[in-house]
């Protein structure tokens, strides 16, 4: 089965690949180091920014409130997960603050850019 970029599952799958990508990297024990050592919060935005813009596009005609309210939920999740002792990662409300933050920005962005065409 071949699949091109104008068919409409293509974002979706990039989208959820991406979010199972972050979930993982944000929930394994010990992540791999990135170029450059970005901080946690610097990884957060970034994740989820992304995510935003990926969700805009393979959800467009979703309601972009919605949308931010599912990936804050998301971000949530990863927390609640991260919370688990046997990881050995840190939970903290100010990385969903991040995720929230981010993925809010980037949907006002692509809001404002639709509002233009």
């Amino acid at each position: 089965m071949e699949m091109n970029r104008s068919d409409p599952l293509y974002p979706r799958l990039i989208f959820w690949a991406a979010a199972a990508f972050a979930f993982v990297m944000a929930v394994i024990p010990h992540p791999p180091h990135l170029p450059g050592e970005p901080n946690d919060k610097v990884q957060h935005i970034a994740a989820f920014a992304t995510l935003g813009l990926l969700g805009a596009w393979a959800y467009a005609r979703a309601a972009l409130l919605r949308l931010a309210i599912g990936l804050s939920l998301f971000g949530a999740l990863i927390e609640v997960v991260q919370a688990i002792p046997a990881l050995h990662r840190d939970s903290d409300v100010l990385d969903w603050l991040a995720d929230t933050v981010a993925c809010g920005i980037v949907l006002l962005l692509v809001r404002w850019r639709r509002s233009r065409r």
